[in-house]
């Protein structure tokens, strides 16, 4: 019988009200911006919370620091962080003192836009942006043709062939369709500058306003007074070239973010919006996932998300975990077995126990993770931002010295020098170097289940000499697994036979030693019909078979007669016997990581130097290093003596990495310069960590360290070329070899080289 399906709550996907003019005051619903906000409590006890936004509008950071000023000056905002290469911010504030809507009208107030940074509200801006920059675009482009159409016949015309009331004619024509060029296109530039001199800042639309605003006027007065003070050259066809380009570049720039925030849109999306949970009557009813409960029962059908983390209670199907691990392959799962939200269900219908919800959940925490990267500015970027103002001033510096040497050297030439040099330079490519290549790389780096928490660690990682790595939990599994099995001599039973026997028997119990024996035997167990079932503590399990013989398995005193004395023939940890004579030993090694012998060959290959850390005993960590190729160790290691190593390691100049997973490991994790946690480890690491390999596969310790230290190849290229740049073209300017349309269309050039080669470092 089919049970009833009871629709208690639907909750259609939604986009928040956003915009100039919109009813702002419905994201004061605790309910509506919980999901971009984290609390936290105050030293003097006073709850504050800490939103994302998702902001729009801002392109260097000149226009971050101009919303920083905007946030900060709102009354209850306790901090403010706003990163322009993502165009998000995270703002601090006291719900008792000051509203989200607040902080959204404050934003909006400064010239920009935002929402809370989630998706539907997120990709409504996006598109609102992105039709208004094609527009811009699109008229700036169109009326540039027209203009150069009129402009066309004084560039070819002879002396004396173009007659002056021709002349005036078509400079009136382009100046009339310059027109919706200056008050359209170049609209957000002009309010930009406005904002940023009002609150006494400099950025980059400063300089571009002003170039914008001289070769207009200029224009306009050669037009209406040819002669005059103005002369008689008009410049529209430059104006509306160089807008078209740097709009051009603006525009793919916008492109690059949007196609960013859209993969990880995708990827955070997972999560389903509703679930079937059973009733106490034991029928279904569809909920939203936020009225699930710890200890709800669900079903999942084929092809869905998991909508919380827990243990499947029926059904045995395989899960794809790609989003959270990168494993492109689907793991089987049966009953018992655990399952994390997001994970999409590939096998077949399975019923689910909720553990965790929301933000408990480890596809949550993964989530607030690359936020909180994602939010964050670097040291090279803020370094970047502090050099931005100075250097914009001393090129509005420079554009009136031009202006000043020129009006003597070739008054008619002052002018459009200046502009020239206001035009050509570009802080914008010093300032997006470092932030867009390391968003890029913690992206990519997420897309194959490494999440960076700190963005300087994609920098520190690179700079690596030493790494220490926690051996249980990280390069080995949690567990152990059966070497091989040794027969004792003059037995006539087979190996296998005694490891099918052995594994019967060891299915009954929950002992490490057990499980592993039980693993090894998967598929090929005896088919024993026990009874009189024991285990003794320290000493093993004991049952009777179908002949009522006596099996023991556990160690040698207790499977062997009272009266053996002899000690045992061969080493092993786990003995087999039946009505006391013993038969076989079983011996068990720690099992290896899948990649890790791969990964730490890699890393040697790569020069770092490796340290293996444990808190087992001298021999067993031997052996593993034996396997695994490593020469330093250091074996029975408290967190004092871990946290020791590290800190002589860094005494003497080694840039220090340290991998774990254990409550023991947090000390050093937080030591060493840069630290990585496994996602399966301690909460407690995973917090301290600096980054979290969500996939537990040890080679991607090797992919984070190769890819770090690509990024910031890419960032000194990115860096150096910015230099080069500016270093040729502001001379060129200088001497009025770089018309005004050629400077734009190198400014623009120069910021998408930056933010194409930044991009690089996804891949």
């Amino acid at each position: 019988m089919t049970a009833a399906i009871a629709i208690t709550e639907v909750v259609p996907p939604r986009a928040l009200p956003t915009g100039p003019g919109a009813p702002l005051e419905v994201l004061d619903d605790p309910l509506e911006f919980d999901a971009c906000t984290r609390w936290e409590t105050a030293a003097d006890g006073r709850q504050l919370a800490e939103s994302r936004l998702q902001l729009s509008g801002l392109y260097c950071a000149a226009c971050a620091d101009t919303i920083e000023q905007a946030l900060q000056a709102v009354v209850g905002v306790q901090a403010v962080s706003v990163v322009a290469a993502t165009q998000r911010a995270t703002v601090r504030w006291d719900p008792s003192r000051t509203r989200l809507s607040t902080l959204i009208r404050a934003v909006q107030a400064a010239g920009y836009d935002g929402v809370p940074d989630l998706a539907a509200p997120a990709r409504e801006l996006r598109r609102r942006e992105y039709r208004a920059a094609l527009w811009r675009l699109f008229v700036a482009s169109f009326c540039a043709m027209q203009v150069m159409m009129f402009a066309t016949p004084s560039y070819l015309a002879a002396p004396g062939e173009l007659a002056p009331d021709m002349r005036q004619l078509l400079n009136w024509g382009a100046w009339v369709v310059t027109l919706p060029v200056i008050w359209f296109a170049a609209g957000p530039f002009f309010r930009g500058a406005w904002q940023q001199l009002r609150r006494r800042r400099i950025g980059m639309d400063v300089p571009v306003a002003l170039a914008l605003g001289v070769t207009f006027v200029a224009s306009m007065g050669a037009t209406f007074e040819p002669g005059g003070v103005f002369g008689h050259e008009v410049y529209f066809d430059s104006l509306t070239m160089f807008l078209s380009f740097l709009l051009a570049g603006r525009w793919l720039e916008l492109l690059a973010r949007h196609h960013a925030a859209e993969d990880l849109e995708r990827a955070l999306a997972k999560l389903p919006d509703t679930a079937q949970r059973r009733t106490a009557a034991g029928d279904w009813e569809q909920v939203s996932v936020r009225r699930l409960r710890p200890g709800d029962v669900v079903r999942v059908a084929v092809g869905q998300a998991f909508p919380a983390d827990g243990p499947l209670l029926q059904g045995h199907t395989h899960v794809n975990e790609a989003l959270l691990t990168g494993e492109s392959e689907p793991l089987p799962r049966g009953p018992g077995g655990e399952v994390v939200a997001a994970s999409i269900n590939v096998g077949s219908p399975v019923l689910l126990r909720v553990d965790r919800v929301g933000a408990d959940t480890r596809f949550e925490a993964i989530v607030a993770m690359m936020r909180s990267a994602m939010s964050q500015r670097p040291a090279g970027a803020r370094l970047a931002d502090r050099w931005a103002g100075p250097f914009l001033w001393a090129v509005l510096g420079l554009a009136v010295l031009a202006a000043a040497a020129w009006s003597v050297i070739d008054p008619s030439r002052a002018l459009w020098v200046a502009v020239s040099v206001l035009i050509v330079t570009c802080p914008c490519a010093f300032s997006l170097a470092a932030p867009a290549a390391l968003v890029a790389a913690a992206g990519g780096l997420a897309r194959r289940g490494v999440v960076v928490k700190r963005l300087e660690a994609i920098e520190a990682l690179a700079g690596v000499s030493h790494v220490f790595i926690d051996k249980t939990g990280t390069l080995t599994e949690d567990r152990l697994g059966l070497r091989d099995v040794r027969v004792m001599p003059g037995l006539a039973r087979a190996a296998a036979d005694c490891q099918a026997r052995a594994a019967s028997l060891a299915a009954w119990s929950q002992h490490p030693l057990s499980r592993a024996l039980t693993a090894a035997g998967a598929g090929s167990m005896a088919d024993d019909h026990w009874t009189d079932l024991q285990e003794l503590p320290g000493q093993g399990l004991q049952a009777r078979d179908a002949h009522g013989r006596c099996w023991r398995l556990g160690s040698w005193a207790w499977a062997s007669e009272p009266a053996a004395a002899l000690p045992p023939p061969f080493e092993a940890r786990v003995w087999l016997s039946c009505d006391g004579r013993v038969e076989a030993g079983f011996r068990f090694d720690e099992v290896l990581r899948d990649g890790a012998e791969q990964a730490v060959a890699d890393l040697r290959s790569l020069g770092l130097s490796i340290t293996l850390l444990t808190g087992d005993d001298a021999d067993r960590a031997a052996a593993v290093a034996q396997r695994l190729g490593i020469d330093d160790v250091l074996a029975a290691a408290t967190p004092e003596d871990k946290l020791a190593r590290v800190a002589a390691a860094q005494a003497r100049g080694a840039a220090v990495a340290m991998v774990g997973d254990g409550i023991n490991d947090a000390p050093v994790l937080a030591r060493s310069d840069v630290s990585l946690a496994m996602g399966q480890g301690a909460l407690v690491a995973r917090s301290q960590a600096d980054a979290v390999i969500v996939s537990n596969r040890p080679t991607d310790l090797v992919l984070a360290r190769r890819v770090s230290t690509r990024t910031m190849r890419i960032v000194r290229q990115n860096l150096v070329w910015a230099a080069l740049y500016n270093a040729a073209c502001i001379p060129l300017a200088l001497v009025g070899w770089l018309p005004p349309w050629a400077a734009g269309l190198g400014m623009a050039c120069s910021s998408l080289l930056v933010i194409a080669n930044a991009l690089r470092a996804a891949r």
